[in-house]
Parts: structure tokens; C-alpha cells; sequence
């Protein structure tokens, strides 16, 4: 009788062991990197001359949801690449880098196509915000250290084409 209930007592044993652990392994679910899609072209030219600084292909972002997600959880762009937000409303526009991934210089532009502020080197998971100096209709994100590179000032004027 004593076998019996140790044996019983056993299998429950077993039994609870096998259906209380987990012995599956967490799932990692690993999504398709975000690519870049060429929407447009962007000129800076040096203030209102001729003199052009830079010509790059743009991304972009005019939906609410694009504003909102920008260049978030990508792993970052070539330097001929920038992102430009386009918003319906001139007024002071804030970014943050939350789930951006590598750094940028943000740059800030008035309603008649002109550099009005810019923000360098924000740091990528950095949730500060990161506010125009004045009211702006545009803001273009690029690599971080293009804004020096390209000697940007403001008064700069930019243009751009949809494809």
C-alpha cells in the first residue's frame, strides 16, 4: 500500500513538474530593417545665391503617423539621405530622438524656404526635447555632422521636388 502511494505521489510529482514549467523558449521576432524610399530631391543653397552646399534625396514625412515615427528604429541612412517632415501648420515644432538610433543634425525651416534654426548632434534615445527656435513649416533630419560639414547657416534657403 505504501508503494502504491508513493508511486501515486510520484506521478503527481511528474506530472506537476512537466506542467508547471515552460519548455518553450521565448520567441524573438525580428522584423525587416526599415529602408529608405527616395520620394524626393532637396538643393540647400548658401543664403539666396546660387552657390549650392548641398543636394541630397529625400524621404518624406507628411502623414500624421510619419511625423509621429520620423526616422525611428532604422539603423540609419546614407549621407546623400535626409527625412523631410512637412507640416500642415507654421508654429514651433519639437522633436526628440526616443527610438532613433543613430544621431542627427535636425533642421529647423521657416515658411518661405529659409534655415531658420538647427539643433546638431542630437543623441540617438534621448528624450529631450528638441524645439524650434521660431515657427517652422519644415524640418529636415540628417546624418549628424553635415550640418558643419556643409557650413549651414541660418538664412539658408532650401528647395525640393516630390518625384
Amino acid at each position: 500500500m505504501k508503494s502504491l502511494q508513493h508511486s501515486l505521489l510520484f506521478l503527481v510529482f511528474i506530472a506537476a513538474t512537466l506542467f508547471s514549467c515552460k519548455t518553450e523558449n521565448k520567441k524573438v521576432v525580428k522584423t525587416a530593417a526599415i529602408e529608405f524610399k527616395k520620394e524626393g530631391t532637396l538643393t540647400i543653397r548658401k543664403g539666396n545665391k546660387d552657390s549650392v552646399l548641398t543636394k541630397i534625396n529625400i524621404e518624406i514625412a507628411e502623414t500624421e503617423y510619419e511625423t509621429q515615427t520620423g526616422l525611428m528604429y532604422r539603423e540609419g541612412m546614407a549621407t546623400n539621405e535626409g527625412m523631410l517632415f512637412i507640416f500642415p501648420d507654421v508654429r514651433m515644432h519639437s522633436f526628440y530622438m526616443k527610438n532613433t538610433l543613430f544621431p542627427l543634425d535636425i533642421i529647423y525651416i521657416d515658411e518661405n524656404l529659409k534655415i531658420a534654426s538647427f539643433e546638431e548632434n542630437a543623441k540617438p534615445l534621448d528624450e529631450t526635447s528638441l524645439s524650434s527656435i521660431v515657427p517652422v513649416k519644415y524640418v529636415l533630419e540628417v546624418n549628424a555632422g553635415l550640418a558643419e560639414k556643409w557650413i549651414l547657416e541660418v538664412g539658408d534657403t532650401i528647395e525640393f521636388t516630390k518625384l
